[in-house]
């Protein structure tokens, strides 16, 4: 049993008390998980239904191997009975591959133009190297992941976007469907799910989808068999008034007082579609929705930290 005993000097819990957390309960799932294959045991939330947390991580936390590391050992630290999905952003590594091949890169209101060349780029960074970085460091982990794009089980569908005005999105996809019936059967099989920004249209046709999307658009499918958690994880401790202090998190954001700090201009315009996001779901049958940093993931999900939305 020696493997299995921890130990932590003084220093090291009071430096990074989230970390030491992560590292006991990690070392619990260990001691105490189920063989491979078994099915998820159920965690009743309200009505009966398991829990599930859907989590999207940011393309900036993707850019840092430290907070990418730290991150993902905390969720793999979850996987001792929820259903756990991961949907992930790109980062800066596909800008920096298409700008050596002399692909231009053109964004609009901060949204990647996709045109043919753009989309092979983005395909192999996003579905390939991150998406199995992802699962391979889960595994790691001792989490069970498997990693996907919406062609993979017909697990996302979507369409090309519609031109808006002068602006052609190229190969950008807005999503239609997703298969829940096929995620959850995954779940079940205690597989944590890792989806990769890149959809399909059914006609062999891949989609470059913006990934806060696929996270909401993915906590409303599965509402219907689970009491979901929406969590968008970043560099940010919340919803902040003041984007340079992360001190000035908004604890609660309700449908009345979002409307009052839009009117007033108080949030920065960049988080707004992920707030948009978040009233959707959770008029759509999510259960909760929280934002805030990917290194408090432990203290986001029970309440302590980032800022919670809520419909009341």
């Amino acid at each position: 049993m020696e493997e299995n005993l921890l130990r932590f000097k003084n220093e090291e819990i009071i430096n990074n008390l989230t970390l030491t957390l992560a590292a006991i309960s990690q070392t619990i799932h260990k001691l105490t998980s189920l063989p491979l294959g078994l099915p998820v045991p159920v965690q009743s939330g309200d009505g009966g239904k398991p829990s599930l947390y859907v989590i999207k991580i940011g393309g900036n936390i993707i850019d840092d191997d430290r907070m990418l590391c730290s991150f993902l050992e905390s969720f793999a630290a979850l996987n001792t009975g929820t259903a756990l999905i991961l949907v992930h952003g790109g980062g800066k590594l596909a800008t920096k591959l298409a700008e050596k091949a002399g692909i231009k890169q053109q964004l609009v209101e901060g949204r990647r133009i996709t045109d043919a060349e753009t989309l092979k780029i983005v395909t192999m960074v996003y579905a390939g190297y991150i998406n199995k970085n992802i699962v391979a460091q889960l595994q790691a982990n001792g989490c069970n992941a498997i990693g996907l794009s919406g062609a993979d089980g017909n697990a996302i569908l979507a369409h090309k976007r519609i031109v808006a005005g002068n602006t052609d999105y190229g190969f950008a996809g807005d999503v239609d469907e997703v298969n829940a019936a096929f995620l959850k059967t995954l779940l079940e099989q205690n597989f944590a799910v890792v989806l990769a920004p890149i959809t399909h249209d059914k006609k062999g046709q891949l989609l470059n989808t913006n990934a806060d999307t696929i996270a909401q658009e993915t906590a409303k499918a599965l509402s219907t068999f689970y009491n979901v958690t929406l969590i968008y994880s970043f560099e940010k401790s919340g919803v902040l008034l003041d984007t340079e202090d992360d001190t000035t998190v908004i604890k609660e954001i309700n449908p009345s007082f979002y409307q009052e700090l839009k009117s007033q201009q108080k949030i920065f315009a960049g988080m707004i579609p992920k707030l948009d996001n978040a009233f959707a779901a959770l008029n759509s049958g999510v259960k909760k929705v929280v934002i805030g940093k990917a290194e408090t993931l432990e203290l986001l999900l029970n309440g302590s930290a980032g800022t919670t939305i809520t419909n009341e």
